[in-house]
């Protein structure tokens, strides 16, 4: 019996690269591509596939919160998580969501096709890049948690908090000192560092982060 899977990645020659992989493959068919976390859960709902194979950052609905909604919707269905983040905040947003697996892109085809065969026998997956940050991050302890979105400053780890709790720009302005101008750039600021498209999905991977 063959493994049908799904792939979500919004980078076409990765997706392409997916598709041949798992097509080429006697373990396993295509049952579609999706290009974002939308189309994702829309064909996931529609083939009920096997595994997803599931990008973390794609435009609009992101892949964390794609997961959680099909893993909610189709507790069955296997999400292996393919990204090229290694953070620990998204590594552990995703196992929050749902996720079964989580791989680097940088791994071979290889270990991509046997982490889609595992998760969908039911056991979870981590390529050893992310098992050996796991293992750091639980030998050293809860103290050891690193501040989510280190690519953000002080400022915009602030501005991201109060959104989180739902407070809009002019309460922001008021708790931080700062003029509505400000706190409109460090919004921006937020949205093109987490790559997200709107308020929502920024509020969305603050709260998975523990915001």
């Amino acid at each position: 019996m063959t493994v049908r899977v799904l792939v979500a990645d919004d980078h076409p020659l990765f997706r392409q690269g997916l598709r041949s992989l798992i097509a080429d493959s006697p373990e396993t068919d295509l049952a579609g591509v999706a290009a974002d976390g939308a189309e994702a859960v829309a064909l996931a709902l529609a083939e009920r596939p096997d595994v997803i194979v599931m990008d973390l950052r794609m435009p609009g609905l992101d892949g964390v919160e794609a997961t959680r909604r099909i893993v909610a919707a189709l507790p069955d269905v296997a999400v292996l998580v393919l990204t090229m983040v290694e953070e620990d905040a998204s590594i552990f947003a995703a196992m929050r969501a749902g996720a079964r697996g989580y791989v680097l892109k940088g791994a071979g085809p290889e270990t991509i096709l046997r982490s889609i065969l595992v998760v969908a026998a039911g056991e979870a997956i981590f390529g050893s890049a992310v098992a050996a940050r796991l293992t750091q991050f639980f030998a050293a302890g809860p103290s050891a948690a690193a501040a989510p979105f280190p690519e953000l400053t002080t400022r915009e780890r602030e501005v991201l908090t109060l959104m989180a709790s739902g407070a809009n720009n002019a309460t922001i302005a008021a708790r931080l000192g700062l003029t509505e101008k400000t706190v409109r750039n460090n919004v921006s600021n937020v949205f093109a560092k987490l790559r997200v498209a709107d308020r929502a999905a920024a509020v969305a991977r603050a709260r998975d982060a523990g915001l």
